[in-house]
């Protein structure tokens, strides 16, 4: 059998009871603790995906080692119970109505790691976008390494102008034509999830078809759009004790031409810091960084604290992107402070935390995802939390699970 960079998988689906099994991404809603209160209690005593991931807002807080050790066992008590339908050699087509009402198409299958190297500089057909935080993948490790069972919420993206892989099979499921395996109002806003098995004699088109996206963008075939520390652990596990199972690693490929995607920035706002300094800093930065600040400026970057906000226009930046310009300048700039740089969705939150004593933010425009595959090939890794797509209650739901072990 040939060996596609995506290809179907062994699914597992619950049999029953979608409503309280499918749960948010775990690094959502990181300073939301009563969202997860919530869900603890929609699902509470039902089998569910809560109880297989460690939501992020729990780091730290709680015993990572015991919390590591129920998630497993209960990962084992759910392959024993019977609880599963399995669905071999398959791909399984969803269809995510977003809570802005758009519609978001997918394939869940599965990626080759060995295809993928998340390390800057890297050349791999699986490339990651955005800068990874090496300090982040060992907790996680820690998690998977014993664990039997996975859960996706990474979302891979294709550069599919044609539309020809993931949108065909929209017109299959509105005929009637493809199985439905579950249809149902995801919890907490999340909108609504269809999913539909893809028959079997498409499935090759399918590989065959991603295969061939890597002539257009130097050997770029998929980008990670979404979970990029999540499919960074699946490689690390892989890496230290490879398997032919674990080769693979569960996603849902996006077609970054779906209307329902949309890149928004992430800001940058700084804390504990003399905002003075590090106003000035920054213009000697831009001064010796760049070709100057000029009315004509490529880049226009706003710094907005409590008693300030001036934008400035940047000739010739040192990074292509604005958030690349700005991240550059903080990680020289702060390097041993005890500043703390957060990255915030929205203008009106930036200037809300920039009223503080001894806080300030950076606001620029984003990057058009038409631009993100060029980018990629042109700059490598993008800088850390250089966008995002869609609000948080838009992310991916866990659903789809699969044996590692």
């Amino acid at each position: 059998m040939k060996n596609y960079i995506f290809s179907t998988a062994d699914i597992l689906l619950p049999k029953k009871d979608y409503e309280s099994w499918s749960v948010i991404a775990c690094d959502q809603f990181t300073s939301r603790p009563d969202y997860w209160e919530s869900a603890k209690e929609l699902t509470n005593g039902l089998p569910s995906t809560l109880n297989l991931i460690y939501p992020e807002v729990y780091l730290g807080k709680t015993d990572s080692k015991s919390v590591t050790e129920s998630i497993n066992k209960k990962m084992r008590e759910y392959l024993d119970s019977g609880i599963y339908d399995e669905y071999k050699d398959s791909f399984i087509y969803v269809e995510r109505i977003q809570s802005d009402g758009k519609l978001r198409a997918g394939i869940v299958g599965a990626v080759d790691l060995d295809c993928y190297d998340y390390n800057e500089g890297s050349t791999s057909r699986i490339r990651a976008t955005e800068k990874t935080v090496l300090e982040r993948i060992p907790p996680r490790v820690e998690i998977r390494k014993n664990a039997p069972t996975e859960l996706p919420h990474v979302l891979i993206l294709i550069d599919d102008v044609k539309r020809a892989i993931v949108e065909p099979l929209r017109e299959l499921a509105e005929s009637g034509k493809m199985r439905k395996l579950y249809d149902f109002e995801l919890m907490l806003g999340g909108g609504h999830l269809t999913g539909y098995l893809v028959p079997k004699e498409m499935n090759d088109r399918i590989c065959e078809s991603v295969e061939a996206l890597g002539e257009l963008h130097g050997g770029i075939t998929l980008a990670v759009g979404d979970g990029n520390h999540s499919l960074a652990t699946a490689k690390a596990c892989r890496e230290l004790m490879p398997t032919e199972i674990n080769r693979f690693a569960l996603c849902e490929l996006v077609n970054i031409h779906s209307e329902a995607l949309e890149f928004e920035p992430i800001y940058r706002t700084v804390e504990n810091v003399d905002t003075d300094k590090l106003l000035d800093g920054f213009k000697d930065f831009l001064d010796k960084n760049s070709g100057g600040i000029r009315e004509d400026g490529e880049q226009a970057i706003t710094f907005v604290c409590k008693e300030n906000k001036q934008t400035f226009k940047v000739k010739n930046p040192p990074h292509a992107l604005p958030v690349g310009t700005v991240q550059l300048f903080l990680d020289e700039f702060l390097k041993g402070s005890e500043a703390v740089v957060d990255y915030i969705h929205g203008v009106d939150e930036v200037e809300a935390i920039a009223k503080k004593e001894r806080a300030c933010g950076f606001i620029y425009g984003g990057m058009g995802k038409s631009e993100l595959f060029d980018a990629v090939e042109k700059e490598g890794v993008l800088p850390r939390k250089t966008f995002s797509m869609g609000t948080a209650r838009d992310k991916r739901y866990y659903t789809e699970v699969r044996k590692i072990k």
